[in-house]
């Protein structure tokens, strides 16, 4: 077992990153959990505050933190975009200032530093599946862009605090995660289908649903996180992380109808702007340098998971 250290986990309390803050008290960690729970929720990490090896720290990101800590996972975003869309100033702050003063902070700590970044920074992409060296096609000055452009220019301030300064930067491209603790309405495709089915109404499926995307579940994810930032220092990325089964939206759908054994229909809705038509990671490099890293949850069992959480927590 590594020795433990000290780790600081923002937006530790949304969706992802209270997972990432379970499995680091697991690993005997001390964990900081910063946010400022304007999309996270403190239920997720009720659970945690038991532990004297945890803390909640509520603060926004584009305010300078003044901790001492050897590690540092930055996830605090907003993630879907229903969220990251109702203030995109917000969103692109969070993005670039908050991104800035966590660097600032790994250099003062001498901290390694994980940038979640995101399969966002593809865009509508011309090649597929997409791979690392791909720079994307995205809409600079779309409804989409505060996160999609605020998340690549994030990527660049990690590369240039690297090559500038010398900080242990790590950046890894998220690809769609699901899993227990999604918010109901965070407008993510799996959980609007899981609610929609669960209260017996029509899924809203956009445009024919032949746009396609690839699905991993949260302990993969998890997994992948922990292992990128146990790699040497010399591993900047950046990585892709996600799990390759490619399905269409229309497939999603079904499968969600046919797991929850609900009675709903599907219903048909224009596509929403720069909705990318396909999204699936090549995952070699991650494969590679993650000691043979791979997802191990299929989608159908990962389904199943989320859809007994949305129930056991009373979504009808």
């Amino acid at each position: 077992m590594t020795s433990a250290k000290k780790i600081l986990v923002t937006g530790g309390a949304g969706f992802l990153g209270s997972h990432l803050c379970e499995r680091l008290l697991l690993d005997g960690h001390e964990v900081l959990c910063a946010d400022d729970l304007s999309t996270g929720s403190e239920k997720n990490i009720t659970h945690l505050q038991s532990s004297p090896r945890f803390r909640l720290l509520r603060q926004d990101v584009t305010l300078a933190l003044d901790v001492e800590v050897d590690e540092i996972y930055n996830l605090a975003c907003p993630a879907s975009p229903v969220h990251y869309q109702a203030d995109p100033l917000r969103t692109m702050r969070t993005n670039v200032i908050g991104a800035l003063n966590l660097l600032e902070l790994a250099r003062k700590c001498n901290a390694v530093i994980l940038q979640t970044s995101t399969s966002e920074v593809y865009g509508d992409p011309s090649v597929h599946p997409q791979l690392e060296t791909y720079w994307g096609n995205v809409n600079p000055i779309g409804v989409r862009a505060c996160y999609d452009e605020g998340k690549r220019c994030a990527e660049t301030m990690f590369f240039d605090y690297r090559r500038q300064h010398g900080v242990r930067t790590k950046v890894a491209r998220l690809f769609n995660t699901y899993g227990p603790k999604m918010r109901p309405d965070d407008g993510r495709v799996i959980s609007n289908f899981i609610v929609q089915a669960l209260r017996g109404v029509d899924l809203t499926v956009y445009g024919d649903g032949s746009q396609t995307r690839s699905f991993c579940y949260v302990d993969d994810m998890v997994e992948a996180l922990v292992r990128m930032m146990a790699t040497s220092d010399d591993v900047a990325g950046p990585v892709n992380l996600g799990n390759p089964d490619e399905f269409t939206i229309l497939e999603l759908a079904l499968k969600t109808l046919a797991l929850t054994g609900s009675l709903a229909r599907i219903a048909h809705r224009p596509l929403p702007d720069d909705d990318p038509r396909q999204r699936q990671p090549n995952i070699a490099l991650a494969h590679t340098l993650l000691q043979g890293w791979a997802p191990q949850i299929p989608l159908d069992d990962g389904l199943r998971k989320t859809i007994d959480y949305f129930q056991d927590t009373g979504v009808k």
